[in-house]
Parts: C-alpha cells; sequence; structure tokens
C-alpha cells in the first residue's frame, strides 16, 4: 500500500518507493558490476548532490538542451494547449516543475487549469512542488506521486473527468532508454492516454558530435563531478569504499548507436567490497563503468518509437537551430 500524505486541501501526495530506492540501487549493483562491461543506470546519478550538480549543469555555457526545450516550450505553449485541449498536466520526472510552470500558465491563462499530476523519485521535490504551485495557481489540485519509472507509472491516477489530460516527458530523458528498453517505457506511458490525451515529448536530435560532447564535458568539470557523484551514492548506501580520486570522468559519442555515453574509467587497480551485499568488485587499471546514455533523435527515429507504442506523432516543434524537439502524440486510430 502507499503512504498517502495530506497537505493543504489542494494536495495529496502518494509515495510507492517506502526503501524499493534501497533495493533498487543494490539490485543494479548486483546486475551491473558483475558484468563484463560495467554499467548502472543513470537514476542513480540523482541523490541530493547529484540533483543540486544537473541545476548546475543546466546553466552552463556548453549545455543547450535545457534552455532550448524551454525557449521551444515559450514560443509553443499556447499552441500546445489549444491543439490539446488539456485540463490536467501529469510530468515524469517533474523535478522543481520550472520548465512545467510554462504551461501551466498558458493553462491558466486559458481558464482550463485544474489538475497537475507531478511524478518523481524524490519525496522532497514533490511535497516542495506541490506547495510552490498551488499558492502559485488559486484553485489547481495538486496529485503527487513518488515513485520509479520503471516500477510505478500504474500507480499514476486516472484521467481527471474535467477534459482531457497532457502527459510531458521533458529534458530528453527519454534518451536514457536503451531502444528496447525505451519502447516499452513508451508503450507503459500509452496505457495512461486515453484518445482524447496527448503525450508531450522532448528529445535532443542529431547533431555535430562536438557540440554534443562538449554538453556532457563542459570545461568547468561540472559534469565530471556529477559522474563521480554515483561513486559517492555507492559508498555511502552500500557500505563500500571507492575511490573517488581514482575514477576519471569521459564522455563519447557513439555515431552508429547515435547517442552519448558517460563513463568512469579507473585511473589505477582497485578493489572494493559492498559490505552491504557481500559482494567485492575489482576494476582494472583503465577499466571504465558506464554510468549513462543519452540517445540523440532524428524526427523519423521518434515517430519509429511512438509507433511501436501505438501512438501517432500528430505535431513536431523545434528550434531554429535543430537542436531539440518538442513531439505531440496521440492514441493511434
Amino acid at each position: 500500500m502507499p503512504s498517502v500524505t495530506e497537505g493543504p486541501a489542494a494536495v495529496l501526495v502518494e509515495s510507492f518507493l517506502e526503501d524499493g530506492a534501497e533495493r533498487s540501487l543494490a539490485d543494479d549493483v548486483l546486475d551491473g558490476l558483475t558484468r563484463p562491461f560495467k554499467e548502472l543506470p543513470p537514476k542513480h546519478l540523482y541523490d541530493a548532490r547529484g540533483s543540486e550538480l544537473f541545476d548546475a549543469i543546466c546553466e552552463l555555457p556548453e549545455y543547450y538542451p535545457t534552455r532550448t526545450e524551454r525557449a521551444i516550450l515559450e514560443a509553443r505553449a499556447e499552441q500546445i494547449v489549444a491543439i490539446t485541449g488539456a485540463v490536467e498536466l501529469v510530468e515524469l520526472g517533474s523535478g522543481s516543475a520550472t520548465k512545467t510552470r510554462v504551461l501551466l500558465d498558458a493553462m491558466e491563462r486559458s481558464g482550463v487549469l485544474d489538475r497537475y499530476v507531478p511524478f518523481d523519485v524524490s519525496q522532497d521535490v514533490v511535497h516542495a512542488t506541490a506547495a510552490a504551485l498551488v499558492e502559485a495557481y488559486p484553485g489547481l489540485r495538486v496529485h503527487g506521486v513518488i515513485g520509479d519509472f520503471e516500477r510505478h507509472l500504474d500507480a499514476i491516477p486516472p484521467g481527471s473527468e474535467a477534459g482531457p489530460r497532457l502527459v510531458a516527458f521533458l529534458g530528453g530523458t527519454i534518451g536514457n532508454f536503451p531502444p528496447g528498453s525505451r519502447r516499452r517505457f513508451l508503450r507503459a506511458v500509452a496505457a495512461l492516454l486515453r484518445p482524447q490525451d496527448r503525450l508531450l515529448l522532448g528529445t535532443d536530435l542529431v547533431k555535430d558530435p562536438r557540440t554534443l560532447v562538449a554538453a556532457y564535458d563542459d570545461a568547468a568539470g561540472v559534469t565530471a563531478e556529477f559522474n563521480k557523484n554515483v561513486l559517492h551514492v555507492l559508498n555511502r548506501e552500500l557500505g563500500c569504499a571507492l575511490d573517488v580520486d581514482g575514477f576519471d570522468h569521459v564522455a563519447l559519442y557513439d555515431p552508429h548507436q547515435q547517442w552519448i555515453e558517460m563513463r568512469l574509467r579507473a585511473r589505477w587497480a582497485q578493489r572494493a567490497r559492498f559490505a552491504e551485499l557481500g559482494l567485492d568488485v575489482a576494476f582494472t587499471a583503465g577499466e571504465e563503468l558506464r554510468t549513462e546514455i543519452s540517445a540523440k533523435f532524428t524526427r523519423p527515429r521518434v515517430e519509429a518509437d511512438c509507433a511501436a507504442a501505438g501512438l501517432d506523432v500528430v505535431a513536431w516543434m523545434t528550434d531554429p537551430d535543430g537542436l531539440f524537439a518538442l513531439s505531440l502524440a496521440a492514441p493511434a486510430a
């Protein structure tokens, strides 16, 4: 059963995590760090410190996705609200809802804003966002869901009876999924949609690899600190003693897969004992641990992924430089 927190009359927050986040990290370590090529899913980059660092990354001159997506939203929010008729906004990976306010503002101006459903893994973020938004938007109802993308999408409440819902998955986060997982995830999102509902999907686009690599390996080293922070997470949560200074941050572009990879490369051989798991993990000098992939898209690729999930792309919106795209998708007829 979920834990339920009721704040102001307009706020309801349900948590489906309990201690599941710790179990998920342990499971991912047991799986990913015992493979011939070690890897961890990127969700473990985002503890409190990791989230702070990512917010700093979004302000860096090299990191174009956040400001470019926001510019598209500012230019197209009125159109998105008019096309969808949405009275409810569901945001997957809501964070502090900074970009989302552009959509909420447009819905409020249209007089249709009824409910906001933030879905995020961070309990503190969901509670803080809910409190801030009900104060900023009189009459808004907030139903927060604290959960994991891979396990708890079915915990999102049914659509509002007041009208259509818009499910937003922004920031290019869809690119963190490998192709098979990406399509499974989109099918799960499609299951949230009624015929009148729509998905708003943010995708980073294929471009000059030099631009891509710079966005994930900035001159100030903030992304390097963000990437290496996952080692602090492992040490803290699972009782190991990895030498954080014994790893270098690596960002590279795979032209075949059309994605960026972030890795941590061991500077020298080392062995770590995960006391909580009874697991010993050895790194040879130069061995790499992959911590994130970030796929880049073309319009045909987005359309193919959506079609595999039973969705039709009905609108495609980009910036003038073709760096980033927002697409609206509807359940296939």
